[in-house]
């Protein structure tokens, strides 16, 4: 019995017509999505191995958009990322003036910006004046905490005065200047004497 010998057919005519004919066709296993059957130019049965799956032409991403080290396609193109990981950033804030500056990369929500410990230790009640609240805080200081009044009697001089508390006292709490004395008398001549201070 003569072996049996399978061939590709990729044309074929009937009665004058064409119906059909492979030969200009393009198709490889290559450029076929991968699993996908079909069969080439010369009619034989082709699998396909192109792992696409997307057309990515019209994708946006940039690498400068993708973290460091991850790859993706884009544009018809693999692309691998630049962006950097940051992970957890941490930043304080000293000054009323001073001013966080986030650095630019990727950050996995965990990262904090606090007021110095050592600042967030003076903002209490009563380091603020009474009537005014700092970032939440609001103040009870009147503002003669710790004092030591001192009243003080002045006699009034024709010298210039400087009226100080004593050393054991930081404040005056008043001054009484008595009044200038004044006195008449009847003089020898017949007139009156006037006597101020």
């Amino acid at each position: 019995m003569p072996e049996t010998v399978t061939k590709s057919i990729n044309k074929v005519i009937y009665n004058g017509e064409v119906l059909i004919d492979l030969t200009a066709d393009t198709v490889t296993a290559d450029n076929l999505l991968k699993d996908v059957t079909a069969h080439d130019k010369s009619g034989s049965a082709i699998i396909g191995a192109c792992p696409f799956d997307v057309d990515s032409s019209d994708a946006t991403a940039a690498v400068g958009e993708l973290l460091e080290g991850k790859t993706a396609y884009a544009r018809g193109a693999k692309i691998t990322g630049a962006m950097k990981d940051n992970a957890a950033v941490a930043g304080v804030i000293a000054t009323k003036e001073q001013e966080y500056t986030v650095p630019q990369g990727y950050h996995d929500g965990s990262g904090k910006v606090s007021i110095d410990a050592n600042e967030q230790a003076k903002l209490v009640p009563g380091n603020i004046r009474e009537g005014v609240t700092v970032l939440g805080v609001e103040g009870t200081m009147s503002g003669s905490e710790d004092s030591k009044p001192q009243a003080k009697s002045v006699i009034p001089s024709a010298e210039e005065q400087i009226v100080l508390p004593d050393e054991e006292y930081n404040c005056l709490s008043q001054v009484t200047v008595a009044a200038i004395p004044y006195v008449e008398a009847e003089n020898a001549a017949g007139g009156t004497t006037v006597t101020i201070g």
